[in-house]
């Protein structure tokens, strides 16, 4: 059973990372498509309660914000995985100008302000590097260094 933690700005290519690479084995978990926590949690505990592998779909910019998920993710025997999606900020707002349904600036610049580097204490089994490049998306291992 495999829990994934994405994080990273708006635009940064979460979504269309998870459409490419987990659609046809993870549920979904994303702010975006319940509105509200209470409904996300409620997806949430059913996938933890029948095993069923997940992607949180959301910014998770703070270590705060991703103890939540580790927590019980943890506590329901999940192995653990973040993404963490390297962007500019510059490029990001380039690209949610270009979505249907944009972000206003500030929310990324608030979410910029917070970003957090994950690191394997919170508990992380696995720590990856996600680049949008012209030709698609490269997935790195963790580097400390980086």
């Amino acid at each position: 059973m495999e829990g994934i933690i994405f994080i990273g700005l708006q635009a940064s290519g979460k979504s269309s990372f998870f459409q490419e690479r987990f659609f046809a084995t993870h549920v979904r978990i994303s702010l975006d498509l319940f509105r509200t926590r209470n409904r996300e949690r409620r997806l949430l505990a059913a996938c933890l309660e029948t095993g069923q592998p997940l992607v949180v779909d959301n910014t998770n910019p703070t270590r705060d914000a991703r103890t939540v998920y580790i927590d019980a993710l943890k506590q329901a025997r999940f192995s653990v995985v973040g993404y963490y999606f390297q962007s500019q900020l510059s490029q990001c707002l380039v690209r949610n100008q270009q979505r249907e349904r944009s972000v206003p600036d500030v929310g990324l610049f608030s979410t910029a302000k917070r970003l957090e580097l994950p690191t394997l204490e919170e508990g992380f089994d696995a720590l990856r590097y996600v680049r949008l490049i012209e030709t698609g998306f490269v997935v790195e291992e963790w580097n400390d260094e980086v």
